[in-house]
């Protein structure tokens, strides 16, 4: 476990805020948010699929401890108190599940339950942390219908297929949670992502838009697993994280699970068209089929398009930044070689 960047305030007028994962793609973008607000933020992460780079070099507001939270929690001091705590370390990414499901499944459940045992006590006097779980549109299975609502039933494939193993893990944290909150009086919200991307996504683990852009700048041919017809909901990062604390400090949330992404679909086929035309790029397109992407199987959905009304009706969310304008930021970033700390308002 690395040392503290830097020491976090103690005084009682301020809030402190514990994110797991902080130093991936969605966790960095909250914890900018975070800070902006004037949060005392740690952040815990085993850099296994983030980057240190992804947050501020020096922030006298943010201390970052490099460890699984399992671990960091298990040598937390009787000190460390927080008011809330935001979850969104996971396994993340079809390729990583599909490459490692024994380390995916473990790492989903037993770092949730880890984070849950903590939050009981963990808020000031020994009261509970409000806790944000980041949980995912995964959850829905395969059912047949167009929008996908949070009260919906689930549907899964068979246990012989690993795909779906990533899906019931983040249900069984999402059943943890909402038990916490119902038995032991833990104040949790669950969120369910919907293809989120922009700035800091990384296409190493088979996320589409990164894999994507990065293409369309080499003028390399973009591949279109299937045959392109099936459709998705993209959601800009900085639109997410900007709803994520608003949600956790609404008690009227508190027990609830909310879709969090866009409603607008776009199939694979015409995202990679756009991607073309945005960046002016020479890149073919061309299809692969899914035998081929994943040799070791695969079961891909043919719609997911959330219903958020009930985001909406809760804190008023409503996506701003459209996909053009996700791709050119992600793009700029790429470009820059860093995956950048763009911020958009």
């Amino acid at each position: 476990m690395s040392e503290f960047v830097s020491t976090v305030g103690q005084g009682s007028g301020v809030r402190r805020t514990l994110v797991s994962g902080g130093a991936g793609f969605i966790g960095s973008h909250l914890v900018d948010q975070l800070l902006a607000r004037g949060d005392r933020v740690t952040v815990v992460d085993n850099l296994s699929t983030g980057n240190r780079s992804n947050l501020p070099d020096e922030h006298p507001h943010l201390r970052f401890i490099e460890a699984s939270v399992k671990d960091a929690i298990a040598v937390f001091g009787p000190g460390e108190r927080f008011d809330e705590i935001y979850h969104l370390a996971a396994a993340v990414g079809v390729q990583l599940v599909l490459d490692d499901p024994i380390g995916s499944i473990e790492t989903n459940v037993e770092q949730t339950a880890a984070v849950l045992r903590f939050a009981r006590t963990a808020g000031r006097d020994g009261a509970p942390s409000s806790v944000l779980i980041t949980s995912s549109s995964e959850v829905y299975g395969k059912p047949d219908r167009e929008v996908f609502c949070e009260d919906d039933d689930v549907v899964y494939g068979p246990t012989t297929v690993l795909r779906w193993s990533y899906a019931q893990t983040k249900a069984i944290d999402e059943y943890l949670g909402l038990a916490h909150h119902a038995r032991l009086g833990v104040p949790v919200v669950v969120v369910r992502l919907f293809n989120t991307v922009g700035p800091r996504q990384v296409g190493s683990y088979g996320m589409v838009l990164p894999r994507f852009v990065a293409s369309a700048l080499r003028d390399e041919p973009l591949e279109v697993y299937g045959d392109g017809r099936q459709s998705r909901c993209f959601c800009d990062v900085r639109d997410v994280a900007k709803v994520l604390p608003r949600l956790l400090e609404t008690s009227a949330c508190h027990g609830r699970v909310f879709n969090v992404g866009s409603d607008e679909p776009i199939s694979i086929g015409e995202l990679a068209q756009l991607v073309v035309d945005a960046l002016g790029s020479g890149s073919p397109i061309r299809t692969v089929p899914y035998e081929q992407a994943y040799p070791d199987g695969f079961e891909d959905l043919p719609r997911r398009r959330p219903s958020i009304e009930r985001v909406r009706e809760a804190v008023g969310f409503e996506p701003k930044i459209s996909i053009r304008q996700t791709i050119l930021d992600l793009a700029d970033a790429m470009r820059e070689g860093t995956q950048g700390r763009m911020t958009r308002t």
